[in-house]
């Protein structure tokens, strides 16, 4: 398997960006995927904001599996981390936002009041891993189209302020990713979810990591979607692959039925998945 990684130029500048800016926002809005909860959660995005208040905003959840959604819900109250899961075209979204940043911030905002200082507007920094709906979310906030939106991942390349309401400004940044993968599972779950440019990974490596996860979790959808037997499930995952391929009409060409699989799960084909299974019950979790 080829090793995956992206970290351009323009993510590191942007790294030192928000290390430049960090003190002048209230809060932090972190965007995960909620197909990938934690897979998605950026090292360094942690390293900046340090005691920083911060917000953790699960995006795509109509793309995620619903039950793990919510037991990612109920882990992270657990962990006392402040979370919401949210539709980002959803009418209730902004008020869901502000209302649950003015709760994070009440005592710094109570203690500005008492010393007369004259009320503000909170600010938050939005930051997220590429392509994780960003974007999406900033131009229903501000109720314009003031953030450039797309699939593919690396479309914001610099930073702006948007003003949502009298009661919140946000910092957009530019989606980041981290120098160096540890862990190659990581890399491939946010290639699968889109967080990677195509040409910077083998598609039949991605699909192979894809209908091993199916197999294990999501057999039925997968055996329907490809019109599979039984026994086609006692093959390995490269000859299912090889098998996939041919009822798909395209003989022996894998490397296309690889991206059809992949294209396949993301616009949830298959129905909503979770690949970052939440953790059990009094259970942490490795980030």
């Amino acid at each position: 398997m080829s090793t995956i990684q992206w970290f351009p130029g323009h993510m590191a500048k942007a790294i030192r960006q928000m290390e430049e800016n960090v003190h002048l926002v209230d809060i932090i809005f972190e965007l995960v995927d909620a197909r990938i909860p934690a897979s998605s959660r950026n090292p360094e995005v942690t390293r900046i904001a340090k005691d920083k208040p911060h917000l953790i905003i699960l995006t795509k959840k109509d793309l995620a599996d619903p039950q793990q959604t919510a037991a990612w819900m109920r882990y992270y109250q657990s962990q006392n981390l402040p979370a919401i899961s949210i539709d980002s075209r959803a009418n209730v979204t902004p008020k869901q936002i502000t209302k649950i940043a003015a709760s994070i911030l009440a005592d710094k905002l109570a203690a500005e009041k008492e010393k007369g200082l004259k009320e503000r507007p909170m600010r938050a920094m939005t930051v997220g891993v590429p392509n994780v709906g960003k974007s999406t979310l900033l131009n229903h906030l501000v109720s314009r189209k003031a953030a450039q939106v797309g699939d593919t991942p690396g479309v914001t390349k610099g930073q702006q302020w948007l003003r949502s309401s009298k009661h919140l400004e946000l910092l957009d940044t530019p989606g980041i990713l981290w120098p160096k993968f540890k862990d190659q599972d990581v890399a491939l779950k946010l290639a699968l979810t889109g967080a990677i440019k195509e040409k910077l990974y083998a598609k039949d490596d991605v699909a192979l990591f894809e209908l091993k996860f199916f197999r294990q979790y999501h057999q039925v959808a997968l055996q329907e979607r490809y019109h599979l037997a039984d026994e086609d499930f006692d093959l390995s995952d490269v000859d299912l692959l090889m098998q996939i391929t041919a009822k798909l009409g395209m003989r022996e060409d894998y490397e296309r039925a690889s991206e059809r699989l992949i294209f396949d799960a993301r616009r949830s084909k298959m129905g909503g998945f979770t690949l970052d299974r939440a953790p059990q019950a009094g259970e942490d979790h490795d980030d």
